[in-house]
């Protein structure tokens, strides 16, 4: 026994892991934050996530509103319930944020994101790389003997389905712009 009667082994939890234990479930949330469209902000939100340990899967950020200086954050984040509701109430507490919606949880809501994919090969692979962008409705942007680029958009798993299936025939870079999204229906 050690000096606080505690016998060695008989929690299952180590006493550093401070994470809740009512929930294990990972969820997956995407929030759209209004900020000023100041310097700073950006950082500022990013390092509430960084600084507490939160991974960010997808960020995209741009101003909505020019008179207002305003712009809109959008962030897919996971964690267990408790964990997203930690990140709301502290994104809710900063300055410079106007309003924090999760659209995972308010509702439907509508996600899209756009990548540009380099693909490079010849003969039946480059016909079979542009048979599967007619069928995922991807253009071609530009275009050489020997690669093409595609641009595709749609939600992130049709982004992640079209890559796996160029990589065998030949996917060399891939850049995405993140997840865009908006509730549905009349209401902000």
């Amino acid at each position: 026994m050690s000096a606080l009667q505690i016998k060695k082994g008989s929690s299952k939890h180590s006493a550093y892991d401070l994470r809740s234990h009512m929930s294990e479930v990972m969820e997956r949330h995407t929030l759209a934050v209004v900020v000023d469209n100041e310097s700073g902000v950006l950082a500022r939100v990013i390092g509430l996530f960084s600084g507490r340990g939160y991974n960010i899967e997808s960020l995209t950020v741009a101003e909505v509103d020019h008179q207002g200086h305003r712009s809109r954050i959008t962030i897919v984040t996971t964690g267990t319930p408790q964990v997203i509701e930690q990140i709301k109430a502290q994104l809710q507490r900063m300055v410079p944020v106007h309003d924090v919606h999760d659209l995972t949880v308010e509702g439907q809501s509508v996600e899209r994101e756009l990548a540009l994919l380099k693909v490079a090969g010849t003969g039946d692979k480059r016909v079979e790389a542009l048979r599967l962008a007619d069928i995922f409705r991807a253009n071609v942007v530009d275009t050489s003997l020997e690669s093409f680029v595609f641009e595709i958009t749609g939600t992130s798993e049709k982004v992640d389905a079209f890559a796996d299936l160029m990589r065998p025939l030949g996917l060399v870079e891939i850049a995405r712009t993140g997840v865009a999204a908006l509730s549905r229906g009349p209401q902000a």
